[in-house]
Order: C-alpha cells, then structure tokens, then sequence
C-alpha cells in the first residue's frame, strides 16, 4: 500500500458539495484517511470565480498510473470534460501530489506534481495534514508552506467540513 497525497479543487457550481461529492468518489482508488480544511483561493490563469481547495491523505494498492486513471474518471463522472482550458475554471480538479517517495516524469504524469512547491493553495491545506511529509527534493511541506505564504487563502471551514452538512 502506498500512501499519497490529492489536491482537490472547484470554482464552479456548489463548490463545497463538488469536492464533497469527489472524496466520497475517490474511496474507490483506496481509503481517505486524512483531509484538510477547506480554503477559498484566488485562481491562477484568466479571471474565474474563487476557488475551494483542499488535500487529501489517501492509501492505496493502485500503481501511479492506474491511480492517475481512476482521478480522472471521478472528474469525468462529475462532469468535467478532459479537453477543458488550462488554468481556466472547474467543476472538480484532482490532482496527485505526492505518492509516498517516488519521483516520475512520464508524458501525462509529473510525480511530485510540477508545480506544488510554488502554489500556496495546494501547500497550505497538504501541510495541515501532512506538516512533516517530505517532498523528493527534501523540504518538509510545513517548510514550503512557510516559504509561499498564505496570500490568496482563507480558511473557510474547519477540519471534519467534508462530512458535515453545508449550513
């Protein structure tokens, strides 16, 4: 069993119920141990709606591209269409961080994900489940975290926010 880390995003529609809806989808790629508080960021790319993010601790048996597969079927079932704008608005966005210690770069699969070590709305919410995990190249994600910053994220609902009724 290996252990990975999931970015999950959403700027369109009830974006609370979207990643909601997503972490009940991915129990099917292994158990979701642990997950985040829920942050509202401002988006990278065009001008889009703000976006709900959070991250996800996860086990599972899957190799990395069987996994890689089965993310991008929940955001097909949710609605998301493949060929969608590059930094443009979601429905869902899932993206796989980190997968225990293994570094990849294949076409289609960048393993740590090439741009996590820049993107506070990915650090913020990945430290506060996993403040000690190290990123391949060795910095702890609470260090990173610490060096991008937390302009651009709020804290919208607390831990325990995935199970809990939108009210």
């Amino acid at each position: 069993m290996a252990v990975v880390y999931l970015g999950l995003g959403s700027n369109l529609g009830d974006r609370r119920a979207n990643l909601q809806t997503a972490l009940r989808l991915l129990e099917r790629v292994g158990l979701v141990r642990r997950v985040s508080s829920l942050y509202e960021t401002v988006p990278v790319g065009p001008e889009q709606p703000m976006f709900y993010n959070a991250a996800c601790e996860c086990e599972t048996d899957l190799p990395p591209r069987e996994l890689l597969r089965c993310v991008q079927e929940v955001e097909q079932e949710m609605g998301r269409p493949r060929d969608d704008e590059r930094w443009g608005p979601r429905l869902i966005d899932i993206d796989i961080l980190l997968y225990g210690d293994e570094v990849i770069d294949e076409d289609g699969l960048a393993i740590p994900h090439a741009e996590m070590r820049n993107r506070s709305f990915v650090l913020v919410p990945l430290a506060e489940i996993a403040p000690e995990v190290r990123h391949p190249a060795g910095e702890a994600v609470a260090s990173l975290a610490r060096a991008t910053g937390v302009q651009g994220v709020e804290k919208v609902a607390g831990l325990g926010w995935e199970q809990a009724e939108e009210g």
